[in-house]
C-alpha cells in the first residue's frame, strides 16, 4: 500500500473508534477515482441499512463531481428516511471534509438527515 492510503486508513480507524461509541447508525462515504459511494450501517457496523452511489443501474451518473455527490447525498438520505432512520453519525473515512465529501454531507442534511 502507498503511504497516502495507509495514512487515510489510519485516520479512518481512529475516527471509527469514536463513532462506534455513540451507538447511532453511521453514514460512511468512499470515493474512488470514478465513483462515489455512501452507505448507512447499523450501530454495530455489520448491516447496511441504506446505500447510494454514482454507479447504480438506475440513474447512473456520468461524472464524479460535486453535482453527482449532491445527488448521492440526496438519494441516501431519502432511502434512510424510508427505512426509518433520521439521526446518523457522519464517517468521512479519513478524507478531508472538503469538495465531494462535503457535498454529500450537506445534501444529506438538506434532505432531512440529522448529524
Amino acid at each position: 500500500m502507498s503511504a497516502k492510503l495507509e495514512s487515510r486508513i489510519r485516520r479512518a480507524a481512529k475516527t471509527r473508534i469514536r463513532i462506534s461509541q455513540q451507538d447511532k447508525p453511521r453514514l460512511s462515504v468512499f470515493k474512488s477515482s470514478q465513483n462515489l459511494y455512501a452507505q448507512i450501517f447499523d450501530a454495530s457496523g455489520s448491516k447496511v441499512l441504506a446505500s447510494a452511489s454514482t454507479n447504480e443501474k438506475e440513474g447512473k451518473m456520468q461524472f464524479n463531481n460535486i453535482e453527482s455527490a449532491k445527488a448521492v447525498g440526496q438519494k441516501v438520505a431519502e432511502r434512510a428516511i424510508e427505512a426509518g432512520i433520521s439521526k446518523v453519525v457522519f464517517d468521512r473515512s479519513g478524507y478531508k471534509y472538503h469538495g465531494r465529501i462535503k457535498a454529500i454531507a450537506e445534501s444529506a442534511r438538506e434532505a432531512g438527515l440529522e448529524f
